[in-house]
C-alpha cells in the first residue's frame, strides 16, 4: 500500500534552515508527482511547493527564493530544503501525491521557527 513518512522537522531560530525528507513507498515514485503542503495553527493547509515526475518544480511566492523542493527517485525521497526560516514558517509540514486518482498524506513534521 501506498505510504508517505516525513522526517526532519524541528526548532529552528529565525534565519536558520531546515531540510526536510518525505520518503514513499507502495507505488512507482518516479512516475509521479510530489507536493510539500503546511498547516500554521488556525490556518488552512497550504500547498507551497510541487515537483512533477520530470522534476520541473514551483514554489508558491511566499517561500520563492528560500525553499527549494528536490527528488531522489533512486532512494524514492522528495525533499525540501528551507532556508533563511521566519517565525511565520512555523506549521506542520505535510508532503503528498496523488495515485491512481487518490490523494495520499503523510502524518506531518513540525517545524517551529523561533525570533
Amino acid at each position: 500500500q501506498v505510504q508517505i513518512v516525513e522526517s526532519g522537522g524541528g526548532l529552528v531560530q529565525s534565519g536558520g534552515s531546515l531540510r526536510l525528507s518525505c520518503a514513499a513507498s507502495g507505488f512507482t515514485f518516479s512516475r509521479y508527482a510530489m507536493a510539500w503542503y503546511r498547516q500554521a495553527p488556525g490556518k488552512q493547509r497550504e500547498l507551497i511547493a510541487f515537483i512533477s515526475s520530470l522534476a520541473n518544480t514551483n514554489h508558491t511566492d511566499s517561500v520563492k527564493g528560500r525553499f527549494t523542493i528536490s527528488r531522489d527517485n533512486a532512494k524514492n525521497t522528495v525533499y525540501l530544503q528551507m532556508d533563511s526560516l521566519k517565525p511565520e514558517d512555523t506549521a506542520v509540514y505535510y508532503c503528498n501525491t496523488n495515485f491512481m486518482q487518490r490523494i495520499y498524506w503523510g502524518q506531518g513534521t513540525q517545524v517551529t521557527v523561533s525570533s
